[in-house]
């Protein structure tokens, strides 16, 4: 569930009143109301059809069909606060049906738990709507016609035998009006009280609905979860095979091709060795520089793949190093109780290792900071380095495929980034020890 708040700028008491999202909002009260009407007719009747006819096999399709029927008001209610709300609620999951035929389908509509949340949602929400609606409309009709009071009296004393809008009348000719300058004031200024808290007043009563929306009309919890699982698969396997590439291409790049070229050295040196033992020995020395090269390229690809130092001395030592090889001074804070989880530790490693080597092409920062902590079953990361700044993690941003391996294993990643103002990244994980 995405929600898209459509807010240019912070409301305020001042400014809600004309904003377009109250008037949205309380489009959306209004017409709710008939549609309810609709929805709770239609549910009542087919529902106690269905149920009535129970006694005999009619009961079953009609019941059926009704659940069809409120998935199809359902779809009408998503689109609507999606329109005018903007609240985007997915679709429900659809019915699990085993084979084909008729018998099938009224079994799967009926087992279907997010059929009957949608026929509790068209019987609920009547009630809470006829109780939105009057209230919305009457604060919202006296408030503007109060506030506007005073360019609107003079219509009692022209066209009727009234001095004013009557408040009070015993009907014998006594009664209240608001009339003289005191009273008109006193209706306009309680007119814009009501006008500068309605919108408030709407924005609580459409909050209501979008629970509503949101919990009846949409994936279940589970149905969300195993969709999160999918996805996050989908993207444990595709960083796991990105990563096969880079060392197949690292080794085949690198440290096989130096071992290639210190094979030919060595044939050369071996050759020459009986009739220029001078050159041989040039050649085997260089050979013994090319062997120590090789080496250090391929520590480094082990360290890439999962430093030792990880794994005997935990983040702490693991995140010195690492901060140690970073192109600006790298202040780093540990404070863990204990050891996650291997994945979890690895993950957080690798994390701030991205994030630092960030800091050292991108950042053109003078100093950074590595700040590791644990809250609660929570495992907390933060890089924050005083450089341009200007970071994103959405996609197309360079922290895009970060963001996508944290939220493989639920974790988070927030990024403070504003141009000139240096970055701050967040990453949350489970620990999972």
């Amino acid at each position: 569930m995405d929600i898209d708040q459509r807010r240019p700028g912070r409301s305020t008491v001042l400014t809600a009143p004309f904003e377009g999202r109250t008037w949205r909002e309380f489009g959306y009260v209004m017409i709710g109301f008939p549609f309810a009407t609709l929805y709770f007719c239609v549910a009542i009747t087919l529902l106690s059809a269905g149920a009535g006819l129970l006694v005999t096999f009619l009961g079953v399709p009609l019941l059926a069909a009704s659940l069809g029927v409120f998935r199809g008001f359902g779809a009408v209610e998503r689109a609507r606060a999606r329109t005018m709300l903007g609240l985007d609620v997915a679709d429900p999951e659809p019915e699990p049906r085993r084979r084909a035929g008729a018998l099938s389908w009224m079994g799967a509509m009926l087992r279907s738990g997010a059929n009957w949340r949608h026929a509790l949602y068209m019987v609920i929400h009547f009630p809470w709507t006829v109780f939105s609606f009057c209230l919305a409309l009457t604060l919202m009709a006296y408030g503007w016609s109060m506030a506007l009071y005073p360019a609107w009296y003079w219509v009692f004393p022209t066209f009727t035998d009234q001095p004013g809008l009557q408040l009070y009348g015993d009907g014998h000719g006594n009664g209240l009006y608001l009339e003289g300058p005191l009273r008109i004031a006193g209706a306009s200024l309680i007119g814009i009280v009501l006008v500068l808290v309605t919108p408030w007043v709407v924005r609580g009563l459409t909050a209501v609905d979008r629970m509503l929306v949101a919990g009846l009309l949409g994936p279940s919890r589970l149905a969300t979860r195993v969709t999160e699982l999918e996805s996050d698969r989908g993207v444990v396997v595709d960083t796991a095979a990105a990563d096969l590439r880079r060392i197949e291409r690292d080794l085949h790049d690198g440290a096989q091709a130096r071992l290639v070229a210190l094979a030919m050295d060595l044939g050369l040196a071996k050759e020459k060795l009986a009739e220029d033992p001078g050159a041989a020995a040039r050649m085997v020395d260089e050979a013994h520089g090319e062997v120590k090269i090789a080496l250090q390229e391929l520590r480094d690809l082990a360290r890439g793949i999962h430093p030792a130092v990880l794994t005997d001395r935990g983040l702490d030592a693991a995140l010195s190093a690492v901060a140690a090889r970073c192109t600006v001074p790298v202040r780093v804070r540990v404070d863990l109780p204990g050891r996650p989880a291997a994945a979890i530790e690895g993950i957080a490693y690798f994390t701030v290792s991205e994030l630092l080597q960030n800091v050292s092409k991108h950042a053109r920062a003078r100093t950074a900071s590595v700040d590791v902590w644990r809250s609660g079953d929570r495992l907390l990361l933060q890089v924050a380095d005083d450089g341009a700044g200007g970071a994103r993690a959405g996609a197309g941003g360079g922290l895009a495929g970060l963001t996508e391996r944290l939220d493989a294993v639920d974790g988070v990643l927030v990024v403070d980034s504003a141009e000139g103002g240096g970055t701050t990244v967040t990453a949350e994980l489970p620990w999972r020890g």
